[in-house]
């Protein structure tokens, strides 16, 4: 039976989950949530999700929302089919824990921060903040030159395999280089940019970009 998500595949976080399922060879299927109609609020889908917001995942009777626990539990249940996106020792896996944080933490909001500012407002016929976007790229940059240091040291966020803390940014960081068209903060470093190209030219993540109708 298909895992039903419900969201849309221009969601980010939709993506995240996604792009796990096609990694691990999980049959799903999508319920479109058209969040310009605000079907994430409107009453049938908040008994899903008490916040609105996409992805909530409906397996069987099971049902889970926050696209991090979503992608965390598909890889335990799916441990032994396609790749191993948890770690192998006690210790790769608790990286992976300590990279999906600082992803959630430490970078998600200040790229979402500048998507919000420099595409979605704009789309909305008002004026980003561009103060606000200038500190998060400030402070955005600090953060990368953290990753730049740790991708020095191995291949991969959490080790030498990809895992779900590398899977965990692809979204953020196509919205950052192609919509928000700050690739520069990539690319000027050549240990994350090598890692981007990596990881970004994964067969599941490819074949994600070619259904949502992103240019490869």
């Amino acid at each position: 039976m298909a895992v039903k998500v419900y969201g849309t595949l221009r969601s980010a976080c939709s993506q995240r989950v996604l792009a796990c399922f096609l990694e691990k060879d999980v049959e799903f299927e999508i319920v479109n949530v058209v969040l310009q109609a605000g079907d994430h609020k409107k009453p049938d889908f908040l008994l899903l999700q008490p916040f609105g917001q996409v992805p909530v995942i409906e397996d069987g009777d099971f049902k889970l929302f926050e696209s991090r626990a979503i992608i965390r539990y598909y890889a335990n249940k799916y441990a032994n089919q396609g790749p191993n996106l948890l770690g192998t020792t006690l210790e790769e896996k608790a990286m992976v824990d300590q990279w999906l944080e600082v992803e959630a933490h430490n970078f998600n909001d200040l790229v979402y921060t500048l998507v919000l500012q420099l595409v979605i407002q704009p789309q909305m016929g008002e004026r980003g903040n561009l103060a606000l976007v200038d500190t998060c790229e400030k402070k955005l940059e600090k953060v990368l030159d953290a990753y730049e240091e740790r991708l020095s040291k191995s291949n991969y966020l959490a080790g030498n395999a990809f895992t779900l803390a590398d899977l965990s940014h692809l979204p953020a960081i196509r919205y950052l280089t192609d919509e928000v068209k700050m690739g520069h903060l990539v690319t000027e470093r050549k240990n994350l940019n090598a890692w981007w190209m990596d990881i970004s030219s994964r067969p599941a993540w490819k074949k994600l970009m070619k259904i949502a109708g992103f240019p490869n």
